[in-house]
């Protein structure tokens, strides 16, 4: 077997996230991006990305990190992020469940079958209304080849066809107060994440979030594991096969404000406040 090269290997991960900006236009001249790190790999791997570009790109970047309050985890995800920020010398802006909600996602696991569901509502939020009063014009998250097809496969699996407007590496902005995500991994697998933390030292937090074993993504990522150890290049080819089947149409929907916290949302009232409310009066909660 011949020996990985960390140059012609970081020159591949460089290009297939470069292809990917240059294609979709993700990022435009005096744009201000803000990335979601969470101190794991595929985040630090798309702050190191952009980081690289920017003055070849000609954009300012920060990054946003979220604690949402699981002991024993979180807290070792956001010292990495901080380190990693700190040696790039980017801004980190920090947001956590507790002083946002007055909650932690500890306190609320046994209000869910997989609690996975209001950590991704929260985080959403947070990571948006962070941006937007930040004044980034991106939110570049970490999500890469693998994360995008499970996405695909749930959504499919459920039948929530609305959900598929929401996928691709570029959303457009539809709302003054929802800033557009990016996703400069998209076509990058997850295993050449690991390999690129790897071979090139880098601190990353590898561990796994102990809820994650209750949500159906992580069923779904078992079987395209096991599917892609069989067959190389399955995953791939759902990728390409949704791009072509749905060609990433954007279906039009009328964003406005959460009645409540007003922040955009096509509901009267956010999903975010609506499961905040229902936490706190079930948990006997004040904020």
């Amino acid at each position: 077997m011949k020996s990985l090269d960390p140059y012609e290997f970081n020159q591949y991960i460089m290009n297939q996230a470069l292809e990917v900006i240059t294609d979709y236009k993700l990022i435009k001249p005096k744009d201000k991006v803000a990335v979601g790190l969470s101190g794991g790999k595929d985040s630090i791997l798309t702050l190191h990305i952009l980081a690289g570009l920017v003055d070849e790109l000609d954009f300012e970047l920060v990054a946003i990190s979220i604690d949402e309050g699981i002991s024993g985890y979180r807290n070792k995800g956001i010292d990495v992020a901080r380190s990693i920020a700190l040696k790039l010398d980017i801004e980190l802006v920090e947001g956590s469940f507790i002083e946002e909600f007055g909650f932690t996602l500890d306190d609320i696991t046994d209000l869910y079958p997989s609690v996975c569901i209001p950590c991704g509502v929260f985080r959403r939020y947070l990571l948006n209304k962070i941006s937007n009063k930040l004044g980034a014009d991106k939110l570049a998250t970490g999500h890469n080849l693998d994360d995008e097809i499970q996405s695909f496969l749930m959504s499919f699996s459920k039948a929530e066809l609305r959900r598929f407007s929401k996928f691709g590496p570029k959303l457009d902005k539809i709302h003054p107060k929802l800033v557009p995500r990016i996703k400069p991994l998209w076509k990058i697998p997850e295993k050449d994440v690991g390999i690129w933390a790897v071979i090139n030292g880098v601190d990353v937090h590898f561990a796994e979030c102990p809820y994650s074993h209750t949500s159906l993504r992580a069923k779904i990522k078992n079987y395209l594991n096991q599917l892609e150890s069989e067959r190389k290049g399955t995953k791939l080819s759902i990728l390409q096969s949704f791009s072509k089947t749905f060609n990433f149409q954007k279906k039009e929907i009328i964003i406005g404000q959460c009645k409540k916290c007003g922040e955009a949302s096509s509901l009267n009232i956010c999903k975010a406040c609506e499961m905040v409310h229902d936490i706190r009066n079930h948990n006997n909660i004040k904020k």
